[in-house]
């Protein structure tokens, strides 16, 4: 059977559909296209996907929604900060699983090659995900992108970073003038 059609592969019964989902063909499929998220399923209440790491994660999203992340493949460092503002690391083994609050600060951290299942609730009209940056140098805050998530296909963590690394100005901190580096590939 093709990535593709496994990939695509549903049960259909009594008039509705439930995804039957191959998460082998998930990862291959990322790991051939290169691509960072693959959405599973969107519904009025939920939203589902494969998301593949991203070595230069450094922001912080704040999600209105919870977030269930299961580590398919490798571990999960999952950056966050406390109400103080401290940032903390939760460790997930592959294997593992993760319930997050809605609107923690949260940076998953996991190399290319390790993949995690996630699903949320999904969003409510004029809901706004956040993803902030802080200095590296000094914690001072960077920067903010926001976006109406509607669908992962549209990659808005992808299209955040682009904003923020093409942007020497919001890479610099104003407390203490350092400039983030970009990535040499988003």
């Amino acid at each position: 059977m093709s990535t593709a059609s496994a990939l695509n592969k549903m049960i259909v019964t009594s008039g509705f559909e439930m995804p039957n989902l191959d998460f082998e063909a998930v990862m291959q499929h990322l790991t051939e296209t290169g691509k960072r998220t693959h959405q599973l399923w969107l519904t009025p209440d939920s939203l589902a996907f494969v998301a593949r790491g991203r070595e230069y994660r450094s922001e912080f999203h704040l999600n209105p929604s919870y977030e269930i992340q299961y580590s398919l493949k490798g571990d999960l460092n999952l950056h966050y900060r406390t109400p103080e503002g401290k940032e903390e690391i939760a460790y997930v083994p592959e294997g593992s699983v993760l319930f997050q609050p809605p609107l923690v600060p949260h940076s998953p951290r996991f190399a290319p090659d390790s993949f995690q299942f996630v699903i949320e609730r999904a969003r409510l009209p004029g809901e706004i995900d956040r993803f902030h940056w802080y200095c590296p140098n000094c914690d001072h805050f960077l920067h903010e992108e926001s976006y109406v998530v509607a669908h992962y296909t549209n990659d808005p963590v992808g299209r955040a970073y682009e904003n923020f690394y093409n942007s020497e100005e919001f890479r610099t901190c104003d407390k203490c003038g350092h400039v983030m580096p970009a990535p040499e590939r988003l």
